[in-house]
């Protein structure tokens, strides 16, 4: 039996010119999760990492992090298939189309340009987004230029496949992530449908930890949005 850790990457750079960067709050969850593993003796013998900036800085920290506590950890692999989807490039395009046209939706949005501060624009941006993103999963929404949930799905699936068929028995391989990715690999274990899937999705935390049981044959989930390592309330953000 083997084990394939999911992480979520840190927070990232909500409401700036580029999303995709850390925070320097995320920056620090991802070091503290080094810090704890290194304290428990967590080793890795293979860590992989999607192509996103923020995935790909927050497996740099960790790994970075374990080594300067005298732990060996293999360089991050970067692998397509643990990218996130295009989920916001989506609401950008049908959002002026849905506040026109659905009193909800614009509702929703209204409430957004009216909100002060970081963690109430947080809020009321999610909820918009959770919106548009439901209707996108379930094909009500069609965006060609844009990859479909299914083809999503079916990336993230070859990504795991080609990481958990790689490993020997035993291993304990880690791989940097995001939140639709990690609800995919929960998909997988529990074969959710796409609704229940989505809403996994928003549980999970930055730099949150899910574990996953595998053999040839078997994927099981062991632990799910699990953040040990960020011990104060102040380090547990979704956004």
């Amino acid at each position: 039996m083997s084990v394939l850790t999911v992480i979520r990457h840190g927070q990232a750079s909500f409401l700036e010119d580029d999303y995709d960067k850390l925070s320097p709050l995320g920056e620090w969850q991802a070091r503290l999760l080094g810090e704890y593993w290194a304290r428990h003796e967590v080793r890795f013998d293979a860590v992989y990492t999607g192509p996103l900036l923020r995935q790909r800085r927050t497996a740099e920290i960790a790994v970075e992090t374990l080594r300067n506590l005298n732990m060996t950890a293999p360089d991050p692999v970067v692998i397509e298939g643990l990218a996130e989807h295009q989920g916001h490039e989506v609401m950008t395009q049908y959002l002026p189309r849905l506040t026109a046209d659905d009193e909800r939706v614009r509702s929703m949005e209204n409430a957004f340009l009216r909100a002060e501060g970081v963690q109430e624009k947080a809020r009321t941006f999610q909820k918009v987004f959770e919106e548009v993103m439901l209707r996108w999963v379930r094909g009500e929404l069609s965006a060609p230029e844009y990859e479909a949930w299914p083809a999503f799905v079916t990336r993230v699936r070859n990504g795991i496949t080609a990481i958990t068929s790689n490993a020997s028995n035993g291993q304990r391989i880690a791989a940097f992530t995001s939140g639709g990715p990690t609800g995919v690999a929960m998909q997988y274990a529990l074969k959710l449908t796409p609704e229940a899937t989505l809403n996994l999705t928003w549980m999970v935390r930055n730099a949150a930890v899910t574990e996953f049981l595998f053999t040839e044959d078997r994927f099981t989930v062991s632990s799910f949005n699990a953040f040990p390592h960020l011990d104060s309330q102040e380090l547990w953000t979704y956004r």
